[in-house]
């Protein structure tokens, strides 16, 4: 229950952490949208952990899990956009970037796991 609760606060100062991060990007259109599918993104993968631990099942657990992997993936998508485009000071996302890839671990693991006990 611990670790939930420790993924659940780490994945809501993800998604708060992409949020500040996307304030700094210009107020263009490309900004506007890449800000805007950074913070769908970044807040789905601590949205869709949370419904993942309120799972029906253990395979509604897995499946939900899934979703919010590919929504770290996605988020990660968007940091290298923003890294290619320049729209930051270089390395301005690699903490980020760095964030994204661990929760992509820790998720892949924790399904991995679910499988397993299934």
């Amino acid at each position: 229950m611990g670790q939930q609760r420790d993924l659940k606060e780490r994945t809501m100062r993800f998604a708060l952490d992409v949020m500040q991060f996307g304030r700094r990007l210009p107020e263009d259109t490309e900004g506007r949208h890449i800000r805007g599918q950074l913070f769908r993104a970044g807040s789905s993968v601590a949205a869709n952990y949370r419904s993942a631990c309120r799972g029906r099942s253990r395979a509604d657990f897995i499946a939900k899990l899934g979703i919010a992997i590919e929504e770290a993936d996605e988020t990660q998508f968007w940091l290298d956009v923003v890294a290619a485009a320049k729209m930051v000071p270089a390395g301005a996302e690699s903490g980020l970037r760095q964030e994204a890839n661990e929760l992509v671990a820790i998720l892949i693991q924790s399904q991995k796991t679910a499988r397993t006990n299934r």
